[in-house]
């Protein structure tokens, strides 16, 4: 039997950046469930690019996947980001002083390492009833697959437990993650004469200087379990104009904001076009466009909650928050009690830097085999 390094180094060579198959990672787990008897359904489909991107729902020997009545299931998703190539070991994962470095290390192969061992470690008899584990596809492009997963209906868990680095704190709440794209219509004419055009890129600082101001305000909206502890909001780029000499006629730019839960996602949006029809009643000239491309609320579990309890007392850490989004996100209107949970630290992931400490892979397959044995073992 494979123990859990052995595991993640043999899954962080399968290449799996989110522009690929993720086939060759979910078929290493498929061996994994079958060799010892598990269930396991597959669904397939082909992506925007024409590129095939699987989800897996794997249960006991003994439980049906066909019945969607879920107690407890382990989600993780399958993808990586893409690496640079002057990173050597992306692909060829290495043991430094009690750390496994390469691509997914801890975001998310890791985790998905210590289910594996954990299944293959478990006895057949007394697992949870109830139990699931899935596998996703697309999660580092906006959690596509866990999309999937929820429309398909396959799953209606009322615990579950994410995978993603909290260095083994169960993150029993993390903010949303939104995007928007802004388009400011002006008219194009000679820069040597602006009265005979209007400027795009004037109109859009105008408008961005508004958003700023509203941020200030929404910062007064507090949940001190974050860091920071209010929604953020953040123009990451602007694009207009064509020319140096010529009046721009048009500019975009991407509004993020990043929302405590609650309803601050929806707040923002509908902020965002409130600031804009303002500004067309002052300036009746004044266009704009807003597309919405991403909306995520936050999600929040009660600190006392029974899953919460039990995974503080487990792990003998405190419960955290979580800056980043994931698939907790898309689940949290579902499932009941909910937790993104893992080894390794994010702050390693997505770069040459990223490992995951060999003592929190033993240490989390330790409790991913209590939670599947009802806390006994």
């Amino acid at each position: 039997m494979r123990t859990v390094v052995e595991t993640l180094l043999e899954l962080i060579r399968i290449p799996s950046v989110s522009s690929m198959s993720n086939r060759d990672v979910v078929d290493y787990a498929l061996e994994a469930f079958r060799a010892v008897g598990w269930n396991v359904v597959i669904t397939t489909h082909v992506d925007a690019n024409g590129v095939e991107k699987l989800n897996l729902i794997a249960t006991p020997q003994g439980q049906s996947v066909d019945d969607a009545a879920t107690e407890l299931a382990f989600l993780c998703h399958t993808d990586t980001v893409p690496f640079s190539h002057d990173w050597d070991g992306a692909l060829n994962p290495f043991v430094k002083d009690d750390l496994v470095y390469g691509c997914g290390a801890c975001d998310v192969k890791g985790f998905l390492a210590c289910l594996l061992t954990a299944v293959g470690e478990s006895t057949k008899m007394n697992l949870k009833h109830g139990l699931r584990i899935a596998l996703t596809a697309d999660e580092e492009i906006g959690c596509l697959g866990a999309n999937r997963l929820l429309s398909s209906d396959l799953m209606h868990p009322r615990c579950l437990v994410i995978g993603e680095p909290t260095s083994l704190h169960p993150a029993r709440a993390g903010k949303g993650y939104c995007l928007a794209e802004v388009t400011v219509f002006g008219e194009e004419a000679h820069s040597a004469h602006p009265l005979q055009g209007r400027s795009a890129i004037y109109s859009a600082a105008q408008m961005i200087r508004e958003i700023e101001i509203f941020a200030r305000l929404l910062a007064e909206d507090r949940n001190d379990f974050f860091d920071p502890a209010f929604t953020t909001i953040n123009i990451g780029t602007i694009q207009g104009g064509t020319a140096k000499n010529v009046i721009p006629g048009v500019c975009r730019f991407l509004v993020e904001w990043r929302p405590i839960p609650g309803n601050a996602d929806e707040i923002v949006a509908g902020a965002l076009e409130k600031i804009g029809n303002q500004m067309l009643e002052a300036n009746p000239g004044f266009r704009f466009e807003l597309k919405i491309l991403r909306q995520q609320a936050g999600f929040e579990t009660a600190p006392k909650s029974e899953l919460v309890s039990t995974m503080e007392h487990l792990t003998g850490r405190q419960s955290i928050s979580i800056p980043f989004s994931s698939e907790a996100n898309i689940f949290a209107a579902l499932a009941k009690e909910i937790i993104v949970f893992g080894p390794g630290d994010m702050r390693t992931a997505h770069s040459p830097r990223e490992c995951v400490p060999i003592s929190e892979l033993r240490q989390a397959v330790s409790c991913i085999k209590k939670l599947m044995h009802n806390f006994e073992e």
